[in-house]
């Protein structure tokens, strides 16, 4: 059994006569029908029933068809892989993204891989840094887009610019409006919107300054941060590019003064695992 014998199946079962097969495939008929019955002798079932106008396909032959056809779609994508592989010019491209990175859609390189790679389409995976490194891992995607700090030991990195945590708020809960930025400090007694991501680390400057902040919501969106922000439900602290993700037209935003909240985009792969032309193409854009 070969792809080219389900290749003739499966163009009898589409014209439902074997001469007219035949004439599709541009063959003879009596190669065609010897080619069909050494299929049935290998599987050692009937996959047709020879009418006299047309032919009709056993209970086998609707299986071998279903299946004949799922294998002939997967050969076909496997070989645009490898075509995509050698080229990177199209196919598909599996990203993980954190929900602090939509800023980089945003950005004049991801308009120009776009421009430069009109037929490359994006498969995403929204998730935390530590959900995504669990998906590079299985392999589910190729490249994540996650924010600093992690463990990078086992993977590849290429980093973007540092920037700052800030702190949104709206006009009713802004304590200085003279102010763009601010010191960590200031942050006592507010009440804070935090992003789980940046829990611990957010807990640990706060314990350096001497307060147990006073936090009215945790949640695990970067934009859920803003929106509760916005709605004048407490004072979000979210990375500088996330501030343009979600509604902000009541929101103060002030840079937070303080290098240990200061976080990067990085894009991640694992170090041993092949990287295919397309993502090789994407990082150059990053």
């Amino acid at each position: 059994m070969d792809l080219k014998q389900m290749r003739y199946f499966l163009a009898i079962v589409e014209e439902r006569q074997i001469t007219a097969a035949a004439r599709r495939l541009h063959m003879a008929q009596p190669p065609l029908s010897s080619q069909m019955k050494m299929l049935e002798d290998e599987l050692g079932m009937k996959l047709f029933r020879r009418g006299p106008h047309h032919i009709e396909l056993t209970d086998a032959g609707k299986l071998f068809a279903k299946r004949a056809g799922q294998l002939l779609d997967m050969a076909a994508t496997t070989k645009r892989e490898m075509q995509d592989m050698k080229q990177g010019t199209r196919g598909t491209l599996s990203l993980g993204t954190v929900s602090s990175s939509g800023n980089v859609l945003q950005n004049e390189g991801m308009q120009s891989f776009r421009e430069h790679f009109p037929h490359v389409r994006f498969e995403i995976h929204d998730g935390n840094t530590y959900q995504l490194i669990n998906l590079l891992e299985k392999g589910i995607i190729e490249i994540g887009i996650v924010r600093t700090p992690f463990n990078a030991v086992h993977f590849n990195c290429k980093y973007r610019q540092p920037e700052p945590m800030i702190a949104a708020m709206t006009p009713e809960l802004d304590w200085d409006e003279t102010k763009t930025e601010i010191e960590a400090e200031e942050l006592a007694e507010k009440p804070l919107i935090l992003y789980r991501r940046f829990e611990q680390l957010l807990m640990d400057t706060f314990a350096a300054h001497d307060f147990t902040p006073d936090v009215c919501c945790l949640n695990d969106d970067a934009r859920t941060t803003i929106l509760w922000a916005n709605a004048g439900l407490g004072v979000a602290i979210a990375p500088q590019s996330a501030f343009s993700l979600a509604a902000h037209d009541n929101l103060h935003c002030k840079v937070i003064k303080e290098k240990s909240l200061y976080t990067r985009l990085a894009a991640i792969w694992p170090r041993e695992r092949y990287l295919s032309a397309i993502a090789r193409n994407f990082l150059s854009y990053f």
